[in-house]
């Protein structure tokens, strides 16, 4: 048997199919993502994810189901789905029994009958889904449980998807656990149910979600509650025996969600939360509705009470940028990373901790030498096969928040302002791209801006900076692993000190 599956995984390539597909070879399409070819799977459009784990021990596979409500969008003989680092036992399509193979990182399976275009339909799989491989994304192991880690192409590491952000789709979890501890996920609450020993939680999301940003926490948690803005739901997630360590961290939540209303508008969803972790991952993620830390961040003491306040704001940004608008393809990641970093360097400015303006210049100074190493900030260069979190470079943190400094500089304030709210209630629950964002800001803005911003959306080399002609790119040597402030804010495995935080003089 181990030399018949082998036989088959050699025969097999990765991603999805579309159309007639060879049975016994079937061919990686993808959906043409230049960064991450293939994932993301074409002729069809996922509407719906019910996901149901069964939790023991965080050393042991979870039993699950993972049921896909979708429209074929494409004639369709054969239907591939993301998934690896689990095992299938059984797929159905519209309740009939599939044939399937794993292939590569794809599941790819066969209807009884090919589907139409236009068609729904809806895609069942029991399968496992392991958390013992947590080097590549997935599930993160921390001291008491599981939480997600799903950035950029690891949602597929724990339930079968369409792992892609421009196939956004609602979600809802049930998740059983021993009664004994405590499991929150993205969303609202539903019903929960005990049997025997067990319990089990249901969660749903109110609003379309990006298969990276899933996130469920299952360990021995407290749950503080408070209230937001305009009566928002806020509940945090933190270890049980930190709950009051914690508690002042958790308390700047409401303040800052104020202020990031005063930005952009509105929150975009239905709750909002942190989730702190005792895990160790080098980054903190801005997962839906339930942001994810390192339980360090807060308690190392390591770092000045202002900064980690203002990598607070870069998570909740996100969810606005990132998470409200989703990218398109990857390489409008800039989109995501650079307002996540102008709103927590903002932030840090408005508080007279570091000047904004500063911060921008160093930026400025550095971003030669980030576009040599990891290309312009809407045209990256792909990451290592083994490092899929290697796109987040410096480039598109401060590098893409200083493309945000040079527009402002040159529309001024009232505009700038203006797109902000624009972009985020235009594309709400939506993906949007680098070439909608060029659009919108010459509609705000009065005038045709693409002229202005490709060469510094695109250009090898970073243009003059508006308003201050005495800026010079200075940096020459290779910027490899080095970080500013906002690198360990996302998915940029960076930990380092702050030399360069200075007061505004």
């Amino acid at each position: 048997m181990a030399a018949a599956m082998a036989a088959v995984f050699l025969a097999v390539g990765p991603s999805s199919a579309a159309g007639p597909v060879s049975s016994t070879h079937p061919g990686p399409l993808g959906i043409g993502d230049p960064l991450f070819p293939e994932l993301g799977n074409p002729g069809y459009d996922v509407t719906a994810y019910d996901i149901a784990f069964d939790y023991r021990r965080q050393d042991r596979p979870l039993d699950a189901v993972t049921t896909i409500d979708a429209r074929a969008t494409a004639p369709l003989r054969t239907v591939n789905l993301d998934f690896a680092q689990g095992v299938v036992d059984s797929v159905r399509v519209d309740g009939a029994r599939a044939r399937f193979v794993t292939a590569g990182e794809d599941l790819v399976v066969t209807p009884p009958t090919p589907l139409r275009k236009g068609a729904a339909f809806r895609v069942t799989v029991h399968h496992t889904s392991d958390p013992r491989g947590g080097a590549n994304g997935g599930w993160v192991r921390t001291g008491d449980g599981l939480v997600m880690a799903n950035q950029a192409n690891a949602a597929h590491r724990v339930f079968p998807c369409n792992d892609h952000p421009a196939d956004k789709a609602r979600f809802t979890f049930r998740i059983t656990a021993p009664k004994s501890l405590t499991v929150v996920a993205g969303g609202l609450p539903g019903q929960r149910v005990r049997k025997g020993s067990r319990t089990t939680w249901t969660y749903r999301l109110a609003h379309p979600m990006a298969t990276e940003l899933a996130q469920i926490s299952i360990g021995r948690s407290a749950v503080p509650r408070r209230t937001g803005p305009h009566g928002l739901p806020v509940r945090d997630v933190v270890p049980a025996a930190d709950r009051a360590r914690l508690e002042k961290w958790l308390a700047r939540t409401p303040g800052q969600l104020a202020w990031m209303e005063k930005k952009a508008g509105r929150y975009p969803f239905e709750n909002y939360g942190v989730l702190i972790a005792h895990a160790t991952t080098g980054f903190e993620l801005e997962t839906q509705t339930l942001s994810l830390f390192e339980r360090d961040l807060f308690t190392s003491e390591q770092l000045p009470r202002w900064y980690i306040e203002s990598i607070m704001v870069h998570e909740l940004a996100h969810q606005w940028f990132g998470d409200s608008v989703s990218p398109r393809r990857w390489s409008d990641l800039w989109l995501n990373e650079g307002h996540a970093t102008w709103y927590e360097a903002l932030y840090a400015d408005e508080r007279g901790k570091a000047s904004l303006k500063r911060r921008m210049r160093k930026a400025y100074e550095q971003s030669d030498a980030w576009r040599a190493e990891g290309g312009p900030p809407a045209a990256p260069k792909p990451a290592d096969s083994d490092q899929q979190i290697g796109i987040f470079r410096p480039v598109v943190y401060d590098g893409s928040a200083l493309v945000l400094y040079a527009l402002r500089q040159r529309i001024g304030r009232t505009a700038f302002d203006r797109l902000e709210r624009e972009w985020v209630l235009r594309h709400r629950d939506g993906v949007a791209s680098t070439a909608d964002f060029i659009r919108l800001a010459s509609q705000v803005a009065g005038r045709d801006l693409s002229g202005f911003l490709h060469p510094w959306l695109y250009g090898k080399k970073t243009p003059p900076m508006p308003g201050h002609p005495d800026w010079r790119p200075t940096a020459k040597e290779s910027t490899k692993g080095a970080a500013l402030p906002g690198a360990r804010a996302g998915r940029h495995a960076v930990r380092y000190a702050v030399p360069w935080a200075v007061k505004p003089g």
